[in-house]
């Protein structure tokens, strides 16, 4: 998989052929094209994942792709980095910026906000029929069997930052609700509390 980089997706709009990162990044924007890179180094056997860590095992001159440098790169020699970091360092990337400005360009992309205009949908749905493209690239990790690569490329994914608070929220009004109960607990002499209780001496 993800031997040949470069494929067409649609034979109008100006007959442009666009490579694989570039239809990921109208997939998924930027975390699909890091996603797929990093499924594709690992299939290839340049880099190994192991759920919330990546090391690399080959060099950049191995890549096929400015992304998939970028993403070798960031990887320290002789060590590892948290799958997150990796993602979010190689996310906000010049090769991966780059991508963005060039679909923008095209007319696949509103530059503002990054969504698709009318002709990127087609260009989605022409890749999506021609199916030559690994299918971590149309529909991400999640189709991935289950396995170390995919529970990394998952695992990798930051929580949005408005549902990140609602989690915190709610789990602080969960800690405040099991202090209560724990304190009446106690207070009865039952539950867990470690005090507690008329025992004979």
């Amino acid at each position: 998989m993800g031997r040949v980089l470069r494929r067409s997706v649609g034979a109008g709009e100006e007959g442009r052929v666009l490579d694989v990162y570039e239809v990921a990044f109208l997939a998924g924007g930027a975390q699909r094209v890091v996603d797929s890179a990093v499924i594709a180094l690992s299939d290839r056997g340049l880099l190994v994942v192991r759920v919330s860590r990546v090391r690399r095992v080959g060099e950049e001159q191995q890549a096929r792709h400015p992304v998939e440098r970028a993403v070798i790169a960031s990887c320290p020699r002789g060590g590892s980095i948290a799958a997150l970091a990796l993602h979010t360092a190689v996310q906000r990337s010049g090769e991966v910026e780059e991508i963005g400005r060039r679909l923008a360009a095209w007319g696949l992309l509103r530059d503002s906000g990054r969504r698709m205009t009318r002709l990127g949908r087609r260009r989605l749905r022409a890749a999506e029929q021609d199916g030559s493209l690994p299918a971590y690239v149309l529909g991400g990790a999640a189709v991935l069997p289950d396995g170390p690569v995919r529970r990394g490329v998952v695992g990798a994914q930051p929580i949005p930052s408005g549902l990140g608070r609602s989690l915190i929220r709610m789990g602080k009004a969960l800690d405040r609700d099991s202090d209560s109960a724990w304190d009446s607990d106690a207070g009865a002499g039952g539950g867990f509390g470690c005090g507690g209780g008329g025992g004979s001496d």
